[in-house]
């Protein structure tokens, strides 16, 4: 899989919300699979197709059912209308955020759209969208394999390897632009760009030193 290509794919936004506690960030990402929208949706909420490509998915997938994403996030499945969208909290490490996923037939596959909300705070100071858009970056390239037939290593091989730490890298500064074009702070965000970077490759970066 080119992962570059895959970098290119992406539409990435940044955008201020209102949210429960206050101020909070929207970050979005959007990407055309050549895929049936049928396909897609299966493949996002069918357990058995989620961890050949995301990971371990237990709970009732379902309205109002509770789910539990192994070694990630747990929630609520808030709103499900097969085969175009669903929206679910996103409880983890103790701060409640919210993802919608929306699905538009195209004439030659499938619009993926992912928008994940949550407040302004110490971790989004520090790291800011990024933080959670490598890792949202990281599972597109997934499902963009998965769906193609070229399904990639364990996320755990593929991201230590030079070419997955400049992917995420790229995908990095890529969030640092979009936050930009959202109305940040450039300066801000090019420090938490290069924080959210030393966060994801550091691993690998000790790996090429040694």
């Amino acid at each position: 899989m080119d992962l570059i290509e895959q970098i290119d794919a992406v539409r990435r936004t940044v955008a201020k919300r209102q949210v429960n506690a206050g101020e909070g960030r929207s970050i979005a990402l959007a990407q055309s699979y050549d895929a049936a929208i049928e396909d897609v949706w299966d493949a996002c909420t069918n357990p058995e197709r989620l961890v050949r490509w995301f990971a371990p998915v237990s709970g009732e997938l379902k309205l109002g059912g509770r789910y539990a994403i192994e070694g990630n996030a747990s929630g609520t499945v808030e709103r499900c209308d097969p085969p175009k969208s669903f929206a679910l909290t996103w409880e983890y490490d103790g701060d409640t955020s919210w993802v919608e996923v929306k699905l538009t037939a195209e004439a030659n596959g499938t619009r993926f759209e992912l928008e994940h909300t949550m407040p302004v705070n110490d971790h989004w100071e520090l790291y800011g969208p990024g933080a959670s858009g490598v890792g949202w970056d990281l599972s597109l390239a997934s499902l963009a394999a998965y769906l193609a037939e070229k399904p990639l290593p364990p996320e755990e091989e593929w991201t230590t390897s030079p070419q997955g730490a400049q992917f995420m890298r790229d995908s990095s500064s890529r969030w640092g632009e979009a936050g930009v074009a959202g109305g940040e702070d450039p300066e801000w965000a090019q420090a938490a760009a290069d924080r959210t970077t030393a966060a994801y490759t550091e691993t690998t970066d000790e790996n090429d030193q040694q």
